[in-house]
This record gives C-alpha cells, structure tokens and sequence, in this order.
C-alpha cells in the first residue's frame, strides 16, 4: 500500500501539468490563429483546475496504477484532460492552421519533457539525495514522452490525426476525415493486439534522443 502512495504521489504532479499544458497550448495557438473560443472558455489557462476531467484525469490513471500493481507492473499512470474547444471554421486558414493548433499540444509535451530533464541535471551536479524528486523527474520526463507519442498517432480525433488531414490535398483528406468516429476503437484495437507500442516506437526514439541532447 506505501508503494502505491508513493508511485501515485511521484506521477500525480508530472501527469496533471502534462495534460493542462497540452491543453492550454492548444487554446493559446489557436486564439493565435484566430479562433479566440478557447481564451471565451477561460481554458486558456495553467489553472488545472479548468482541465481536470474527473474520469480521464483522476479515475482512469489511478485505476491503472492500481491494476498494474497488482498484477506486478510498473504503475506508470496515464490519461487525458478535458479537450480544449476549437471552432476551426474560425481559424484564418482553418485547414492549414489546423496544423499548428494540433501540433501545440504534443510541442507542449515535448517542452515539458525537456524541462523536467533540466531538473534531472540540476540535482545531478546539485549532490541532493532525495530520491522523491528524482523519481518525479524522471516520472515527468516520462509521462510527458508518453503524451506526446500517443498524441502524434496519425489517427483522428488525435493531434497526430489532425496534422495528416491539415497536409493531405482537400479530397484526400475528407475522404481521411470519415475515420474519425472510429478512431478510439483503432487505438484499443492497436492496444489489446499489442500493435500500439510499433506506432509509438517512432516517437518516443524522436523524443528520447531531443532529451538525451540536454543529459
């Protein structure tokens, strides 16, 4: 039971302000490009207060750490926010800034990765030996990674989705828009066959060696 507390109060942070500033940054790119409907919202925020999704942020990732340990896995948490509304009809360039707007939140990702690495490397030269805020570190570095590559999975509704349909000509990517409904359903496919971590490999290599710069 002490270790569950633990890895849930060494992840908690890192995941809450992975999912607020993915959030947040789509909002914000998107006022830039024109549509302000996120800032009306106030989810143009670093408030997680205004992100958190009871299920998907709180419920879901604690019952994952709990399954997995006991079943003797790792623990490692994972979820999602509430989405930050967009009105692309309301982009100056729906179809190409649409590329922008979703490429925000997995840039977010890869910002807060970074970050969490500078603090990895501060208490490497620091001497400090309190392995709590180590772990977290490592854990934001993590979870950050995580986000980003499911994120960039080239299926809608997800950001990597959105940035094939943003750069595919207008006839290919309507015909490409038509998988949407059944987008969450290819990505529990991937996950139950085992086929998920193939797509995310890429990814997360990408990600792993931009940090692996500031190490």
């Amino acid at each position: 039971m002490n270790e569950i507390i633990q890895t849930i109060a060494v992840y908690a942070l890192p995941l809450i302000f992975a999912i607020t500033l993915h959030e947040a940054a789509h909002g914000y790119v998107a006022r830039l490009f024109g549509d302000p409907t996120a800032y009306q919202a106030g989810r143009v925020s670093l408030n997680p207060a205004r992100h958190i999704d009871p299920i998907g942020t709180l419920l879901v990732p604690l019952v994952m750490l709990l399954g997995a340990k006991l079943l003797g896995g790792t623990g490692v948490l994972f979820g999602w926010a509430k989405p930050v509304p967009v009105d692309f009809g309301r982009l100056r360039r729906p179809k190409k800034d649409m590329l922008w707007v979703a490429l925000a939140g997995p840039a977010a990702n890869l910002a807060m990765a970074l970050a969490w690495t500078l603090l990895l490397r501060v208490y490497a030269s620091s001497g400090m030996h309190e392995y709590f805020w180590f772990n977290m570190a490592v854990a934001g570095v993590n979870v950050n990674l995580v986000l980003m590559a499911m994120n960039l999975l080239p299926v809608l509704p997800l950001d990597g989705g959105r940035i094939v349909f943003s750069l595919l000509p207008n006839r290919a990517a309507w015909h490409y828009a038509r998988i949407e409904p059944y987008g969450l359903m290819i990505v529990l496919l991937l996950l139950v066959t085992g086929a998920l971590g193939l797509f995310l490999g890429p990814f997360l290599f990408f990600g792993r060696m931009v940090v692996s710069w500031f190490l």
